[in-house]
């Protein structure tokens, strides 16, 4: 796939809460075809790129640039901390059939789609269970399935390996794999290994500044 298409530029953004730097002169571009890899220490402003780069916040200083219209709204979003209640109840299938949200998609392309996640992700047997009642890796599975059901053109991931065993993060990483084929992927990890050798860029934040 021809890197060509800048899909979203962040360009010299500083950004601050309080007075407090979070991010300071940051410059990027996300090609599409693009897969780039976020990594550093915690606390190091890793999510808070991702929210700039999303429109999630606004720059203190500089610009983030949008290369049309759908790159706003062609997204699956895997946040690092869901906004979902747990004792909300909605189940493990509802979860992901979230996905499609807004989209112009049929009741049985909804099922046909959501079994299809449902299987690929193993988690037939809780599909119908509250996600109070599952376990933390089979929910951050369920919301990885919320995240590309839709087939977004570009997938925003941050720390998607989080409460995940060593089976489910391969199978996590297959699946990224298959989909970097045409999808432009954005990923904030903490330990790059098993990962790195499939992505095209690999941007470390340290206090603040992208190296």
């Amino acid at each position: 796939m021809q890197l060509q298409d800048s899909y979203i530029r962040v360009k010299e953004v500083t950004l601050a809460y309080e007075n407090r730097v979070i991010l300071n002169n940051v410059n990027l571009t996300l090609n599409k075809g693009d897969f780039m890899l976020i990594t550093g220490a915690n606390g190091g402003g890793k999510t808070s790129l991702l929210r700039l780069m999303l429109g999630l916040v606004k720059p203190t200083k500089g610009v983030v640039i949008y290369g049309g219209d759908k790159t706003r709204t062609d997204i699956g979003y895997l946040p690092q901390k869901s906004s979902l209640d747990m004792k909300f109840p909605i189940s493990v299938r509802e979860v992901i059939e979230s996905g499609l949200m807004n989209k112009r998609v049929s009741t049985s392309e909804i099922r046909e789609k959501t079994d299809k996640i449902i299987s690929m992700l193993q988690l037939g047997d809780v599909q119908h269970n509250r996600i109070g009642d599952v376990s933390g890796g089979q929910f951050q599975r369920a919301l990885f399935g919320r995240a590309i059901i839709s087939s977004p053109s570009i997938l925003v991931l941050d720390e998607p390996t989080s409460y995940l065993d060593e089976q489910s993060i391969k199978k996590i990483y297959d699946i990224i794999n298959e989909l970097r084929k045409t999808t432009t992927i954005v990923m904030v990890i903490h330990n790059i290994d098993g990962i790195s050798h499939i992505a095209n860029h690999i941007i470390r934040v340290e206090e603040g500044r992208v190296v």
